[in-house]
């Protein structure tokens, strides 16, 4: 009886398209029953917000009011707003900042502790600081930084005198103040990640090297980093992103007026300010719009320029 079943259900399904069979096989539906519930969610609380938010860019709609349909008037008026490219310049300052300066202890980080110890408990460590929220670590790394009660300034004061304390979180340095500080929380999970790459490295490249008589500089500049180029463009490139959307460490440190002579007003601050301090939603979606293409533009360019889907790992 179970081979007649079958026979008859082969039967039934031989005169399928390929693609049917593929697409609508036991195999194919039980992967469905997982994508499902990301899938809904990534279509409530991404794609449609995504989808509302650029139709909002075309209306003048406000916190609570719908508004009507303006055209280009809102992107028109982003050309000659100077207060968004004076927080696009901030935010690119605070990129230029960061972006290096994670990448480069990040990846100093993995390399030492992939060459002088696989310790769990040492990487736990370094990941530890990226377990704290962004809010806790800020209000730290800013009483650590105060100009009167912070013991940095305290001991170059008490060292060598007033002219030689620096002021972290002034109009000058707060930008750098600031990159520090996601630097001190991300460079941990960067590592790690930077870490995961070296495990897949053949240890035979390195005897050979060593064997050749290069020493840890060479090795690391002929070896290391050119097999580690698809983990640190992803790294290079979710960095770049986030960077560009940095908004609770600068809105501790910014305030309501935007920091020390608005020199923290970074992009997201002042697309908050737009919903829900003036209430222009059309255009605070216009802003955010504009942010949006920026972080595609940078990630493809990063992605197609420097070939992240490849591997020099033959």
């Amino acid at each position: 009886m179970n081979i007649q079943r079958q026979a008859i259900r082969s039967a039934g399904t031989s005169h399928r398209p390929a693609w049917v069979k593929r697409w609508f096989s036991e195999d194919a539906l039980v992967a469905y029953l997982f994508i499902i519930p990301s899938l809904f969610g990534m279509v409530v609380f991404v794609l449609w917000p995504t989808i509302k938010g650029f139709s909002l860019s075309f209306t003048s709609a406000t916190l609570i009011k719908p508004g009507v349909f303006v055209g280009l008037k809102n992107y028109i008026t982003l050309l000659h707003d100077s207060q968004f490219w004076n927080s696009m310049l901030i935010t690119t300052k605070y990129v230029l900042f960061n972006i290096p300066l994670q990448t480069v202890i990040a990846l100093g980080l993995a390399v030492l502790i992939s060459r002088l110890t696989k310790s769990t408990f040492v990487r736990l460590i370094i990941f530890l600081p990226y377990l704290f929220p962004m809010l806790m670590v800020t209000i730290i790394w800013m009483s650590i930084f105060d100009y009167l009660t912070g013991p940095i300034d305290g001991i170059l004061k008490l060292l060598w005198g007033p002219s030689a304390m620096i002021g972290f979180l002034n109009v000058k340095n707060v930008i750098a103040s600031l990159a520090w500080i996601n630097t001190w929380r991300h460079a941990g999970y960067n590592a790690l990640l930077f870490f995961a790459g070296l495990q897949g490295i053949p240890s035979e490249l390195y005897e050979s090297a060593a064997i050749d008589g290069a020493n840890e500089w060479q090795i690391f500049r002929r070896i290391t980093f050119p097999l580690l180029r698809p983990v640190t463009i992803f790294v290079v490139v979710t960095s770049l992103v986030g960077s560009f959307q940095v908004f609770d460490s600068a809105m501790v440190i910014a305030t309501p007026t935007g920091g020390p002579g608005g020199a923290s007003r970074v992009i997201y601050w002042y697309i908050t300010s737009l919903a829900f301090n003036q209430f222009r939603m059309g255009y605070a979606a216009t802003v955010a719009v504009a942010l949006f293409v920026v972080s595609i533009l940078i990630a493809w360019v990063n992605l197609h320029y420097f070939r992240a889907d490849t591997s020099d790992i033959g």
